[in-house]
Order: C-alpha cells, then sequence, then structure tokens
C-alpha cells in the first residue's frame, strides 16, 4: 500500500462525502414516483422535439404548406391529430411546435437568469445602497403581471418569437434576483465567509467561490419550475398574435386559430392545449422532484 499525505486523505475524503451525498439525494430522487414521471415526460419531449423530422409523417406540414381537400379531417390513422384549416397534419405541428417552446424557455431563462443571479448576487452581499437600489427596481417589475408587461412590450413592436422571448426575458430576472438576494443575505456573515474576508480573498472570489455554490440547488428548482410558467406565458402572446406567427408551428398560435371553429372542430384546439399541459406538468414535476432531492425550502421558490 502507498502511504497517503494528508491532503490525499483530505481530497478522498471530500470526494467519499460527495459522491454520498449524490448518491442519497438521487435515491430520494428515484422514490419519489412524480419526479420519475415528471422526468420522463420532459426527456419525451425533448427526444420528440429534436428528432421531429423523422418521427412525424408529414414533416412539410410544419412549414407553409396548404391541402384544402383535406382541411378539417378527423383524428384517425392517417392523421393521428386531424388536421387543421389548411389541411396539415395536426400531429406533426405540435411535435414541431415543441421546438418552438423549448427554444423560447430556453432563451428566455438563458438570458435572465444569470441577469437575476449577478444583481441577487450583488444586492446580498454589498448591501446598503446598492441594495436598495437594486431590490426597490425589482419591486417594481414584480409589481407587474409578467403577462401584461410582455403584451406591453410586444405591442410596441412587430410580433415577432424573437421579440415574445425579449420581452418575456425582460421582466423575468426578478424572481431569480429576490430568491438569489434572500439566500445571500441569510449567508453573508455566516463564519466560512467571514474567514475568507479574514484571509484577504476579493469580493469576486468569495461571491463565486463561497456564496453562489450554496444559491445553486435553489436556482436549479427555480429554473425547472420557471420552464413551465415561460412556455405558458408564450403560449399566451402567440394566443393574442404577438407572439410567433404563421405559418410556423406554434402551440399558441395553434389553439388560437383552432378556437374559431369550436365547438364543431374540436381538435384543432384541444391537441395543441393538451401538448402545452403535458409539458408544463412534466416541468412541474420533475421541479417538485428535484426540490425534495436537493433538499430546497419551498419558500421563494
Amino acid at each position: 500500500m502507498v502511504p497517503l499525505d494528508g491532503n490525499q486523505e483530505l481530497t478522498i475524503s471530500q470526494w467519499e462525502v460527495f459522491k454520498d451525498r449524490i448518491g442519497r439525494s438521487w435515491y430520494r430522487f428515484r422514490r419519489n414516483p412524480t419526479s420519475i414521471t415528471g422526468a420522463s415526460m420532459v426527456l419525451l419531449v425533448i427526444f420528440l422535439a429534436i428528432i421531429a423530422p423523422y418521427v412525424t409523417p408529414f414533416p412539410h406540414h410544419a412549414g407553409a404548406f396548404t391541402d384544402l381537400p383535406n382541411a378539417f379531417q378527423e383524428p384517425g390513422k392517417t392523421h393521428w391529430f386531424g388536421t387543421d384549416e389548411m389541411g396539415r397534419d395536426l400531429f406533426t405541428r405540435v411535435i414541431f411546435g415543441y421546438r418552438i417552446s423549448l427554444m423560447l424557455a430556453i432563451i428566455v431563462l438563458g438570458i435572465s437568469v444569470p441577469i437575476g443571479i449577478f444583481l441577487g448576487l450583488t444586492a446580498g452581499y454589498f448591501g446598503g445602497k446598492i441594495e436598495s437600489i437594486i431590490m426597490r427596481t425589482t419591486d417594481i417589475f414584480l409589481a407587474l403581471p409578467p403577462l401584461v408587461m410582455a403584451l406591453a412590450i410586444c405591442a410596441a413592436f412587430t410580433p415577432t418569437i424573437e421579440k415574445a422571448m425579449l420581452a418575456i426575458a425582460s421582466i423575468w430576472w426578478t424572481w431569480h434576483c429576490r430568491l438569489v438576494h434572500g439566500i445571500t443575505k441569510s449567508i453573508v456573515t455566516e463564519d466560512f465567509v467571514q474567514a475568507s474576508r479574514v484571509i484577504g480573498d476579493s469580493h469576486f472570489r468569495i461571491i463565486y467561490k463561497d456564496i453562489l455554490p450554496n444559491c445553486v440547488s435553489a436556482i436549479i428548482v427555480k429554473i425547472t419550475l420557471d420552464a413551465g410558467f415561460v412556455i405558458l406565458v408564450g403560449a399566451g402572446l402567440s394566443f393574442l398574435g404577438l407572439g410567433a406567427q404563421p405559418p410556423k408551428s406554434d402551440l399558441g398560435t395553434m389553439i388560437s386559430y383552432g378556437a374559431q371553429y369550436l365547438p364543431m372542430r374540436w381538435w384543432t384546439t384541444i391537441f395543441p392545449s393538451l401538448a402545452i399541459l403535458f409539458l408544463i406538468l412534466g416541468f412541474n414535476l420533475l421541479g417538485d422532484g428535484l426540490r425534495d432531492m436537493l433538499d430546497v425550502e419551498s419558500e421563494g421558490v
């Protein structure tokens, strides 16, 4: 056997602690049926969206395509979800619509989450006037309903999916700022933070080495739960004509056009609506599972 010095023993001990923590977290996750169900639903949607051209029966129906003789075909063997007013296969358009919904969630959260984390860490760590300015600005944005604010921004410009993403991202950072600020304030006076200050660590190092890792679990859970809400807001904008524009396969747009033919052509609205419900439910179940797995307090998440 090769003797180990103190540093090697410490490294091995830390690695064992890390493996044990991951093992216990995974055990809690897989023992929760709702967690597995949510993860399976989300992974299924992501998988279908990625390989949409290969699993859909009529991939050319996802764009500008017209087949009026086959308009409003009821659900059947050829068209599982029926066809719309242009004769396009709804199952194909729903699967391609998942691409837009997932892209919306990824881009909105990819923009808003880093901004919210940065502002929350800055306000919680430095305090004083910096905290007052950041948090009062956050309170102003939080007082505005997200959908109403996004509607106002989108209505001021030519409606496109890109502008809808920016409109939603412009207000979504506030939730993450509030969350990270609360966590930072609760740990900024802890002994390990004070010890880092004593040994001369820079503010940047303390914030991103000592404080941010303690926020990661809550941020991951928040992102998972937010994904469903972002998709819902994006679908609402598209329903009102301020999101993705025809002939793009957007779920909100499909519901809006299909609503004109209710109740006789019920499938043109029901199936896109169920598709949104399925995806949002999957993200919510997954978020609840991650919350239990990571031992995150439900308050503020």
